[in-house]
């Protein structure tokens, strides 16, 4: 890659995250302690910041050097806040979804007959469900202690839809709470797992 060609990328990475983090040429110049000139000139493509003030950068940013280096066209890159939020709001209208269904199984159950007792069962079940899309995307995001926390409360909340459905259908509950222990040995080995996943990273960094 030309020299000429590398600065106009890295200028437009910088102009395009600087702007994504509401922050002016004169702002982005005092964090580097360089003047708002420089910040310009980069940001034209008429010179390559040194090697330390591009990891500056890209640490100011939450980005990768290779962030900074590399055109992307299609999937622009964004600085950390910025990524976190947009995945915050992914999540919270995919949750959103599951109680939306909810609503509507439920509506549909008051119009078939208003009187059902448990007519309420499906916002309850839209607990697991919500926590399956949360242990998905914390999967693809890598929030690992956000999976451990919905994977839990997907084993606690799917053992108590089993046992509610089953007193819905006539079972008398002093029969089947044992079903709840369950979730005794499932809580462990989930724990357990992810205890033995975090030592297994750090033994493989040494």
């Amino acid at each position: 890659m030309e020299e000429e060609s590398l600065a106009v990328i890295i200028g437009e990475n910088i102009t395009r995250l600087r702007k994504l983090a509401n922050m002016t040429q004169m702002e982005l110049a005092e964090k580097l302690n360089y003047s708002d000139k420089s910040v310009s000139k980069w940001e034209q493509g008429n010179g390559i910041p040194d090697v330390r003030i591009l990891l500056q950068i890209a640490e100011l940013f939450g980005v990768t050097l290779d962030d900074l280096v590399h055109k992307h066209e299609k999937n622009p890159v964004l600085p950390k806040k910025t990524r976190r939020l947009n995945r915050i709001i992914t999540l919270l209208l995919s949750v959103g979804l599951c109680w939306l269904v909810a609503v509507c199984v439920y509506v549909l159950l008051m119009l078939i007959n208003s009187q059902l007792v448990y007519s309420w069962l499906p916002f309850f079940y839209a607990v697991p469900a919500s926590a399956i899309v949360v242990v998905v995307f914390s999967s693809i995001w890598h929030w690992k202690w956000v999976r451990v926390i919905a994977i839990s409360v997907l084993e606690w909340t799917a053992i108590a839809g089993v046992y509610l459905t089953a007193i819905a259908c006539g079972a008398p509950a002093n029969a089947i709470w044992y079903l709840f222990l369950i979730g005794i040995p499932l809580q462990i080995l989930t724990l357990f797992y992810f205890v033995w996943r975090k030592g297994a990273h750090f033994r493989g960094e040494k």
